[in-house]
């Protein structure tokens, strides 16, 4: 430290222990020492400044990859965020962004906070020139980008599981080679749970038309149909109801006066035209096969419900007659025991 910072340090150190401190040579002292402690507490790495940015929306393109449909954003589903800002006064929180070098356009791609955007945009467009977009600018490879959106949205009840299962499935081709096991471990989540995500985004087409809207698809709806659409029988009658479905909701036909935009009764109409056609086990008849032997007192009778058999026996029967009694049973019977 110069000379010159001792001289100050000794400055304001030197009236602490004074009782005849004015307020206004204490204020000042305070301001320094909080400076002082400041500066300390980032050279000695406990404070992590960033430097944040309020900048025009119009000026930030989405990320290619950004895991949210902006085209799906509205004022209605962004209506608590918009309002939250009005009353702040401000963005409160801000949206992680890069630079971008090759489009005179706009000066950042936006990597996490397309809702924030979209609700600064609508306000700017109704009457409320003044608000700015809060950006954090970072320098970040796309595969840590993509990172870095998962986490921020992973937990979050706005973005949509087909979404979230939509952006899976293409990050595990670009950035993971198509192994899931290494997808898995980077972003620190189970096989089995990452592998219903990647199930999901693999639902045929006329599945999701189905659909009033695509973020109505759940995870669970994709495990519920799994098995059904496993048999070929069943997924095409799976495919011809999701086309109907399609269809009925084009036409704004109702069914029990209810239309068919509502994503619970698409999910039990389908499975229901599913489980219409699955193959099943057919159950054996509920008669008794009778074995006797001719001349003999043994007879074997077999029930096919209670899968009984009850052997009678004459105790004056010689029991090589009982042998052979038993072994033409057994080998009839072979594949059902």
């Amino acid at each position: 430290m110069t000379k010159k910072h001792d001289a100050i340090f000794d400055a304001v150190l030197s009236g602490i222990g004074s009782e005849d401190r004015s307020p206004k040579k204490e204020r000042g002292a305070g301001r320094f020492l909080k400076r002082g402690n400041a500066i300390g507490d980032k050279l000695g790495g406990e404070v992590d400044e960033k430097t944040l940015h309020w900048v025009d929306p119009a000026r930030c393109q989405m990320w290619e990859r950004h895991n949210r449909d902006y085209d799906l954003l509205t004022p209605e589903n962004c209506a608590d965020l918009i309002e939250g800002i009005q009353q702040q006064g401000r963005q409160e929180f801000p949206a992680i962004v890069r630079r971008v070098e090759d489009n005179p356009d706009a000066d950042f791609e936006v990597i996490c906070g397309a809702r924030r955007h979209f609700a600064i945009s609508w306000l700017q467009a109704n009457n409320y020139p003044q608000y700015k977009y809060l950006v954090e600018v970072r320098d970040l490879s796309d595969e840590e980008a993509f990172r870095l959106a998962d986490i921020e949205n992973r937990d979050r009840a706005d973005i949509s599981d087909y979404e979230r299962a939509r952006d899976y499935a293409s990050a595990v081709k670009l950035y993971y080679g198509g192994k899931q096991k290494s997808m898995a471990q980077r972003l620190q989540v189970s096989e089995a749970w990452l592998s219903r995500y990647l199930y999901l985004a693999k639902l045929p087409d006329e599945i999701v038309k189905a659909y009033p809207n695509s973020n109505d698809i759940k995870e669970l709806h994709a495990r519920t149909l799994k098995p059904l659409l496993a048999q070929p029988k069943a997924r095409q009658q799976l495919i011809e109801k999701a086309e109907w479905l399609a269809s009925m909701r084009a036409a704004g036909a109702t069914t029990d006066g209810l239309p068919w935009n509502d994503a619970a009764k698409v999910i039990e109409a389908l499975k229901r035209a599913g489980q219409g056609t699955l193959t099943k086990r057919k159950p054996r008849p509920s008669v008794q096969h009778v074995y006797s032997a001719k001349g003999t007192g043994f007879s074997i009778t077999r029930k096919d419900k209670g899968r009984q058999i009850i052997l009678e026996i004459d105790k004056s029967a010689p029991a090589s007659d009982l042998r052979k009694l038993l072994e033409k049973f057994l080998l009839d019977r072979a594949e059902d025991l």
